[in-house]
């Protein structure tokens, strides 16, 4: 068997793709080792080359596009399904004080320069400051954080938790491209023949056809790994993020990355077709 390293994340979408590559497909030519961890360490874990496989933030990739290639599957790109600019209180957003991000490197963080940019062209760049997924929310709520960028499960709980909407950036993104939000891609290293790699999106492929067969759509294995312990969220997060654009990127997902990376100027080979 082939050896390969994956890394994902603990999010429902990954794992509801994943779950049956990680426990072991059937004929399966390659022994997986998974590593789990947040999309900003993924995408750390990437340019330091140390994963053969990755799922990784869009934003990130001509940062890896010498060393990796874009995969036709296995990632989290839609409509409707975009970070959300918060506050702990304020009804306005404050360009005077920092916006917590969910990684510098994160899709997330480069929509919100994207909106930024829209609404405010002279202003040059905002004011940034970093922090893990989960900590940005718990310090929205906590009142630590005056504003920050949520994504994941925390979609669908900031309503109950008393946060304050300033935009929808994913929305924002949607209205000003009229293309679908580019989240999340998964990655293979280019050192990898292309027989192996079209191999991985095969595999990537039964993966997800084997939990769409299940009869439920969270499994323990999802529920474990989840932020939130709330099958309703989880449910509603899988049917939000994972897509018809999880089967297969297609054209108009290339053309979404293409347009995102109007604000890398290093490069735009990484979404071209191999």
């Amino acid at each position: 068997m082939i050896p390969l390293k994956l890394g994902i994340s603990t999010c429902p979408n990954d794992t509801f793709i994943y779950e049956a590559l990680v426990k072991g497909i059937p004929g399966s030519p390659f022994q997986w080792d998974v590593s789990f961890a947040d999309v900003q360490t993924l995408n750390e874990k990437v340019m330091h080359g140390e994963l053969d496989v990755a799922k990784v933030s869009c934003g990130v990739l001509p940062r890896i596009s010498d060393e990796y290639r874009l995969l036709s599957c296995g990632g989290a790109m839609g409509y409707g399904c975009g970070p959300l600019l918060l506050s702990s209180g304020m009804r306005g957003f404050e360009n005077s004080i920092e916006t917590v991000l969910p990684g510098k490197d994160t899709t997330a963080s480069l929509l919100f320069r994207f909106w930024f940019s829209k609404i405010s062209p002279d202003s040059g760049h905002p004011k940034e400051s970093y922090a893990f997924f989960n900590e940005v929310y718990e310090g929205l709520c906590s009142k630590i954080f005056s504003q920050g960028v949520v994504i994941h499960e925390h979609r669908f709980t900031w309503k109950r938790d008393g946060l304050v909407l300033l935009a929808d950036l994913g929305a924002f993104w949607e209205e000003n491209t009229h293309y679908p939000i580019p989240l999340g891609c998964s990655v293979a290293k280019k050192s990898l023949c292309l027989e192996w790699i079209s191999l991985v999106e095969d595999e990537i492929r039964k993966s997800l056809d084997l939990a769409y067969a299940r009869k439920e759509l969270v499994s323990d294995f999802i529920r474990k790994k989840a932020q939130i312990a709330d099958d309703e969220i989880i449910e509603k997060h899988i049917r939000m993020f994972v897509t018809d654009f999880s089967r297969d990127i297609g054209d108009m997902g290339r053309n979404s990355l293409k347009v995102l990376f109007e604000f890398f100027p290093e490069s735009e080979s990484c979404c071209k077709k191999k």
